[in-house]
């Protein structure tokens, strides 16, 4: 196979393992949610339960509970797919397994804040 064809399949095979839909998941810290999310109009998903949530929250954060199964999945019927989507829990792991879900439901911009809210509150905003 001459290098020219060699090239073109491995551009082929590269462009074929990438989402079409463009729904990557982009973890963010701190920082990146100062800047992109804190005095901004988007889509912020606290994860966590109601009584979490109740305890503090991030700004304008809405409560959609990821342990609430199938009222969570109706819940983000509510949000725009095509817009940036912000999501955090209290460290990580259920902001991660909900990202999953709107990833598999056709969201494009799914944000998820790794260190959630312990990180968000030992950082005094």
């Amino acid at each position: 196979m001459g290098l020219g064809r060699l090239a073109l399949v491995l551009s082929l095979f590269c462009f074929s393992c990438k989402s079409s839909s463009g729904q990557e998941i982009t973890v963010v810290n701190h920082e990146d949610m100062l800047e992109r999310v804190v005095d901004k109009e988007v889509q912020l998903v606290d994860v966590r339960t109601t009584k979490e949530y109740e305890a503090g929250h991030i700004g304008d954060a809405i409560n959609f509970n990821i342990s609430d199964g199938g009222k969570f999945l109706e819940q983000i019927k509510s949000l725009n797919k095509y817009e940036p989507v912000y999501l955090y829990c209290k460290s990580g792991v259920r902001s991660k397994r909900a990202a999953k879900l709107l990833q598999k439901e056709g969201f494009t911009q799914i944000f998820d804040y790794s260190g959630g809210y312990d990180d968000w509150k030992k950082s005094k905003y």
